[in-house]
């Protein structure tokens, strides 16, 4: 499944920082930007591990304008990573 990631830029105090806008908690970060991508992907696959255990579905998720729109990751790098998510998590079903 594919997830959109919002990447922020490193500085000379800090490493590359990424979250999950979709799953809220979801987050990680990396010394180069290939180490963020991938403790990215690490950390969704861990998240919906979690979800799957305590019987949640995946929360829907928003389009990306409505997410560069949040001023929090205003000027951040967006990309999408595909992750194996757990077979029993159901997708992003309508609220109840």
């Amino acid at each position: 499944m594919k997830f959109l990631i919002a990447i922020e830029p490193e500085s000379e105090h800090s490493a590359f920082g990424v979250v999950v806008p979709d799953l809220q908690g979801c987050f990680s970060a990396g010394d180069t930007l290939e180490e963020a991508v991938g403790s990215a992907r690490e950390a969704i696959e861990a998240h919906c591990e979690v979800l799957a255990e305590d019987g949640e579905d995946l929360p829907r998720a928003a389009p990306l304008a409505e997410h560069q729109a949040d001023p929090d990751v205003a000027g951040w790098i967006w990309a999408m990573v595909d992750v194996p998510v757990a077979a029993s998590l159901r997708p992003f079903r309508e609220q109840r």
